[in-house]
């Protein structure tokens, strides 16, 4: 079994967001997530990898456009989980990061925000496919078809009791 934390990367060019929000996930999760900062895509881009697991990223970054970078980690790493954390509220630019593979769009300023962003983390971490696939080593594949066996299989063990 993999017994690290998961890789999560902040992009964002608001270091006082940044700082503030690695603080309130290290304060829900403290060793499930090692978290690294970085104040532009293109130096995040750098160091996205394999062993990235998550990433929340401003669509605002100066003078780079959020859903590009995106589409670049997306790139590197199709399997990392992108969590869009904006202050751009239109409509468009999020359809078009769900397009790209982003798995939640989250509007900066809300008072809830940082706390849907820790629920969607939460729900990263707890997902079983994630958990056969980062703690077995098994493929996302593999980790989705033993789970539909599985669940099938007590289906039908359930069914065939209730016959009897």
């Amino acid at each position: 079994m993999k017994d690290r934390p998961l890789n999560l990367i902040i992009i964002d060019d608001d270091s006082a967001i940044s700082k503030g929000l690695e603080g309130f996930l290290h304060s829900r999760f403290k060793q499930e997530l090692a978290i690294t900062l970085f104040n532009s895509g293109e130096a995040a881009l750098k160091s996205v990898g394999n062993d990235t697991d998550i990433v929340i990223l401003d669509y605002n970054l100066k003078h780079e456009n959020g859903n590009e970078i995106l589409k670049e980690i997306k790139r590197i790493n199709a399997s990392v989980e992108v969590i869009m954390l904006t202050s751009n509220e239109d409509v468009g630019i999020a359809i078009d990061a769900f397009r790209k593979g982003a798995r939640d769009y989250v509007i900066k300023g809300n008072s809830k925000a940082w706390k849907r962003v820790a629920d969607t983390v939460y729900a990263i971490i707890i997902y079983p496919v994630n958990i056969l696939v980062k703690e077995f080593g098994v493929s996302k594949y593999l980790a989705i078809f033993v789970l539909v066996f599985l669940v099938l299989g007590i289906a039908v063990f359930f069914s065939l009791k209730i016959n009897w």
